[in-house]
């Protein structure tokens, strides 16, 4: 089947947009002019609903298909946020914002949704409904939850949901999914120690909480190493130190932050568990004392079998069965789909950025080649499962 000519033709005015959105990215649920372009853009296409401030500042699309109201509804969703990060690239349209990039391609999801948007009210060659989700706050503020308790499955009697990320790494036209998780749970946790001060040249006078806290990081790889099942999926990272002031002095207190990464709902509630005890265990052998707090973030990212097997189907069909790997690996990343897969059955699926730079990092960029390719998975999806 390939890319409708028409979609390609697409190609140009929707890379205008990517790069647009780009250029001016916003964080968390402060994505204000985002959401004006996204909402605008949709009302130009001839859209029949469009409603803003959905989970705050998330924006909802109506299109109905051939036969007007009615029949099957799905919602296809994309993330509008960036990144706190400093853009370290010489594109023409790199970030202008200072400390702000799309550094996850979330410009790029929401333009080939947009894409698919307008290909979708022009033609209308559908049955029932398209929900098209534009989501605020995926970068850890839990936008997706805040569109959910907000009533929207409800409201727009959603059925199905469908949502794609880039990936590089995948070759541009690959799609990439699986059923059962595809993405972590994410944690975090801090370990407050307390020791004792002292004088540098005396360490004996004090109970250092620098030599407490590397006993306990090293400590914390063993929950992976020795407390889990080799075949399932555990990540334990530090990601953070904080203590002392000064280079003489041994400091009363110290601060370890990370995060914790699981695929099982056992694994997770384990980790916590031997994270605890672990860290209490280890400050009391050398006499200092452990305060944990631990915070459970977006759960697990869980394909639902069936609409997992039906959206390899389709991508196979479109793109040809080479190009579609329906049981890629899990990645241990975070996602809020997971809420959405939560309220409703659905799948979440990777499509290629090619050979980029990685995710999270100053130098990545969403590969424009994909766009086209996104835009028309959306479409076959909306018209497949509106018909099923």
């Amino acid at each position: 089947m390939g890319i409708d000519p028409r979609i390609q033709a697409l190609g140009d005015e929707v890379t205008r947009w990517r790069r647009s959105l780009h250029e001016q990215p916003e964080l968390g649920y402060d994505v204000h002019n985002t959401a004006r372009f996204v909402a605008d853009k949709l009302r130009s296409f001839g859209c029949d609903e469009v409603t803003e401030g959905i989970g705050r500042t998330g924006v909802v699309a109506v299109i109905h298909g051939r036969r007007g109201p009615g029949g099957k509804a799905i919602g296809l969703r994309a993330d509008m946020d960036a990144l706190p990060l400093e853009e370290e690239t010489n594109l023409p349209y790199r970030s202008k914002v200072t400390g702000k990039m799309h550094a996850c391609g979330h410009d790029g999801h929401t333009a080939m949704l947009l894409g698919a948007a307008r290909h979708l009210a022009a033609t209308r060659e559908f049955d029932g409904t398209v929900v098209a989700i534009f989501q605020p706050a995926e970068e850890g503020g839990a936008g997706g939850k805040a569109m959910v308790d907000d009533g929207m499955m409800e409201r727009w009697n959603i059925a199905e949901v469908y949502g794609m990320h880039n990936m590089p790494g995948i070759p541009v036209g690959r799609i990439a999914l699986r059923p059962g998780p595809i993405m972590a749970a994410a944690d975090e946790f801090v370990i407050a120690i307390e020791g004792k001060g002292s004088h540098a040249a005396a360490p004996h006078l004090g109970i250092d909480p620098i030599i407490v806290g590397v006993h306990i990081i090293n400590a914390l790889q063993t929950i992976t190493s020795r407390n889990v099942d080799p075949l399932h999926s555990l990540v334990v990272s530090t990601t953070m130190f904080h203590a002392g002031t000064a280079f003489n002095i041994i400091p009363t207190r110290a601060e370890l932050v990370g995060t914790v990464r699981t695929l099982d709902p056992g694994v997770r509630s384990m980790a916590e568990a031997r994270l605890r005890e672990i860290a209490a265990g280890t400050a009391r052998l050398f006499g200092a004392n452990a305060e944990v707090s631990y915070r459970y973030g977006y759960p697990a990212t869980v394909n639902h079998a069936r609409e997992a097997a039906l959206a390899t189907g389709i991508a196979r069909e479109v793109f040809g069965a080479a190009a579609v790997d329906g049981d890629t690996m899990p990645m241990m990343g975070g996602e809020d789909f997971s809420y959405m897969l939560e309220a409703r059955p659905g799948a979440y699926l990777f499509i290629g950025n090619g050979d980029s730079a990685g995710l999270h990092n100053p130098g990545y960029d969403f590969n424009d080649a994909a766009l086209p390719y996104g835009m028309q998975m959306f479409t076959a999806l909306a018209q497949a499962r509106t018909a099923g």
